[in-house]
């Protein structure tokens, strides 16, 4: 097998010439249409507004990249049916797009005459043939009147036969815009709101007006605490506290607190003292005496998330049960007839049933329901009614019984399910069904949980968004009122009020206007079967991002702790608590096998659990890939489960010289190189589980303490594990085997 230096055709420096410029464009992937051979492609075709109403222009951006060998002059054009029309004209003709160019955007607007699904077809053509088509389909909402108040409108509530809850995530945060990067991978999932403040008070407002007028009379507030054994701190309060308890429609609203107990060490109690003297006392004051809070025969309803960790917590079973006895007492204390008190439960083990039944709970609930294997629609309506009838046909603890709409996970990791809202709405009718039918003297024959007014970033939320419109609150207040189904669901943008995603707009805004730059094509690293991204660093001084000179269009955005020094080629990165993050992209989940490798230079040799090159990230521990090291050796992981499968080399990475390092992985074995010499092999059958993280070079994630130090070049990833001849070709050239 021959080997070559390094394949490049030309410097990157003359192939991006010095002109940088970035235009805005959401970096929001998605529904791709591409042209026939592989050259023109329509990466997304979607509304502006989450929402469009009829009688409003609505905004529409395609984003366009051209993956082909030649440069494109296109035409495009628009097929609508009758009643919509085109407000502003299309761009003007022909558009060049060269296969340089990074993603390109088109923008024009459109007009429907009345409500209802309306679906258009864009499509870009060159010299009148048809080069690429992408339909969008859109439900206007029915025309309105505009207005301009000063205030969210009152909410016309609707009377409901069962009491009607929704589990409501408070973790939107102006200062935590990060959370809503799993959004812009779904854009379909994008909320009637846009990325919102959680903590403004015209948020709850919508919020509160929405669900009353729909049917739902209560939100269950998750509820953190930060910090054990003192005085109580709260994490994500802001949108029940600035929020929901300054609002004005809110106030027609009940609430009640969800204790979210999971963080270790900062979530539950340190012990019992800690749960009554601090905890118990903070929530009678601040909470249950609150005129909005949930109360059913004058007991105020707690729920509790993680009952085995509260035993734990406790002491044990009996522990617990007593501090259960004093917290009832304690609200008694305070004036209420009691408490009720429901742990949340989301399967069927007969003995976690009769543990929560030991300690003298009122009910059990979901907070949602886990669905192995990734089930239709049908399959997790049906999988859902099995698991309510078989904890009811337990008999050893009522519950209150909870319907849930889908589930993606934070990274669509393992099951992804979705029930649509006309689906959901039999759910509903079959949830309510079985409430209603059991013991009158039970919670659960009056009370329903709707599973999850806003949880977007795990894939389950009955909220408006741009996919499903109002349809699964339509679904609810079809099931639990009489109401007529006629009614108009007002917006913000209807009264003149809002937008309220300034403050995540504004953060998210680099990466946004990077998009350009980090998809431009830059191809030099010549023609290798399987390489998948080469990230060489070698750009002109001052350029935000790292090229993916492989032509993939896969580049990574330079954060601060990162600077520019000469490398082993060119240029390098220098590490100093800095990262370089390619944006997620489905083939850096590369599947069955895969090689990584780069250079990396450092004086520190006290680098213990610092990475390289890291897929491998909380909410996916057992997804992705990373190299990296611990106490000082070189280490390559492929997790299959949790943390999983690190590879680790024999010997301390040398000091204060360039060493090569590698992982291959063929479907079966792990193997770790060191400047072309394996050193450590590891069995791990099966594929690599994939994920939808940023590929992280130079640490474990931004801002964390477990990142590299030193100097990093020529990180490459192939879709395939170069063998050990090829890995030594590598290592000894410093370039890539040429299979010519």
């Amino acid at each position: 097998m021959a080997g070559n230096s390094l394949t490049r055709r030309g410097s990157i420096a003359a192939v991006v010439g010095t002109g940088l410029a970035c235009c805005v464009i959401a970096s929001l992937p998605a529904w791709a249409a591409r042209a026939e051979g592989g050259a023109v492609v329509i990466r997304r075709f979607l509304s502006d507004q989450p929402l469009c109403r009829a009688g409003r222009p609505a905004g529409l951006t395609a984003v366009v990249v051209n993956d082909g060998a030649m440069d494109a002059d296109v035409t495009a054009s628009l097929a609508m049916p009758p009643g919509v029309r085109l407000v502003t004209p299309l761009p003007p003709a022909p558009i060049r797009i060269t296969t340089a160019d990074g993603e390109q955007h088109l923008r024009f607007e459109v007009e429907a005459d009345a409500a209802g699904p309306a679906e258009l077809v864009l499509e870009l053509s060159t010299e009148g043939a048809p080069l690429v088509r992408q339909p969008l389909t859109l439900d206007f909402l029915p025309p309105v009147n505009a207005q301009q108040l000063d205030a969210v409108p009152p909410a016309e509530p609707v009377a409901t036969d069962m009491l009607v809850g929704a589990i409501h995530c408070p973790l939107w945060e102006a200062d935590r815009p990060d959370l809503w990067r799993g959004v812009l991978r779904h854009p379909e999932r994008m909320p009637a709101l846009g990325l919102y403040t959680q903590e403004d008070p015209q948020v709850a407002d919508w919020e509160a007006k929405w669900a009353l007028e729909h049917g739902i009379s209560f939100f269950v507030y998750c509820w953190y605490r930060d910090g054990e054994g003192g005085a109580v701190k709260t994490r994500f309060g802001r949108g029940l506290h600035d929020g929901f308890f300054k609002s004005t429609v809110a106030k027609q609203m009940k609430f009640a607190l969800l204790w979210e107990n999971q963080a270790d060490g900062i979530g539950g109690v340190a012990d019992e003292r800690d749960f009554l003297d601090n905890l118990v006392p903070y929530w009678i004051e601040t909470y249950f005496k609150h005129p909005g809070y949930l109360q059913v025969d004058g007991k105020p309803v707690l729920f509790i998330y993680e009952i085995d960790r509260f035993i734990q917590d406790l002491g044990g079973p009996e522990p617990a049960a007593r501090a259960i006895e004093k917290l009832r007492a304690a609200c008694q204390a305070a004036g209420f007839k009691g408490l009720t008190l429901l742990g949340e439960y989301r399967g069927f083990v007969p003995a976690t049933l009769d543990r929560m039944a030991a300690l003298a709970l009122d009910a059990s609930y979901a907070y949602c329901w886990h669905l192995p294997g990734s089930p239709a629609a049908d399959d997790a309506a049906a999988q859902q009614l099995d698991l309510i009838r078989a904890t009811r046909d337990r008999g050893v603890l009522p519950q209150v019984v909870t319907v849930s709409q889908g589930w993606s996970g934070w990274h669509d990791e393992g099951t992804v399910w979705s029930i649509p809202p006309s689906r959901f709405e039999r759910l509903l009718r079959d949830a309510k069904e079985i409430a209603q039918a059991l013991p009158k003297d039970q919670l659960g024959s009056r009370m329903i949980l709707l599973d999850n007014w806003n949880e977007w970033g795990e894939g389950h939320f009955i909220a408006p968004c741009r996919e499903h419109g109002f349809g699964y609150l339509d679904a609810v207040r079809n099931v639990f009122s009489t109401a007529p189904r006629e009614h108009v669901d007002l917006l913000p943008e209807d009264v003149g009020l809002g937008p309220y995603d300034a403050a995540a707009r504004a953060s998210l805004a680099r990466r946004e206007e990077l998009r350009p730059l980090l998809t431009r094509r830059i191809d030099v690293a010549g023609d290798h079967p399987g390489l998948v991204g080469w990230w060489s660093f070698d750009e002109p001084a001052g350029t935000p991002v790292a090229f993916d000179i492989s032509g993939h269009r896969l580049g990574g955005e330079l954060l601060d702790g990162v600077e520019r020094v000469p490398g082993i080629v060119g240029s390098a990165i220098e590490c100093q608590g800095g990262v370089v993050l390619v944006p997620d992209d489905p083939r850096l989940s590369v599947g069955d096998a895969f090689t990584i490798d780069c250079r990396v230079r450092t004086d520190n040799a006290a680098q213990n659990n610092r990475w390289i090159v890291n897929r491998v990230q909380g909410g996916g521990v057992d997804t992705g890939y990373r190299l990296g090291l611990l106490d000082g050796r070189p280490c390559f992981e492929v997790p299959q489960t949790a943390w999983s499968h690190h590879l680790t080399g024999p010997a301390l990475l040398p000091l204060g010289r360039w060493v090569h390092l590698a992982g291959t992985f063929d479907g079966r074995t792990m193997r770790l190189f060191v400047d072309g010499t394996e050193v450590a092999s590891l069995d791990r059958p099966g594929p690599v589980q994939p994920s939808h993280f940023d590929l992280v070079i130079g640490g474990f994630c931004d801002g964390s303490q477990a990142n590299f130090v030193g100097l990093v070049d020529e990180v490459r990833l192939f879709s395939r594990a170069l063998s050990g001849d090829e890995v030594r070709i590598c290592a000894q050239a410093g370039g890539v085997p040429d299979p010519r």
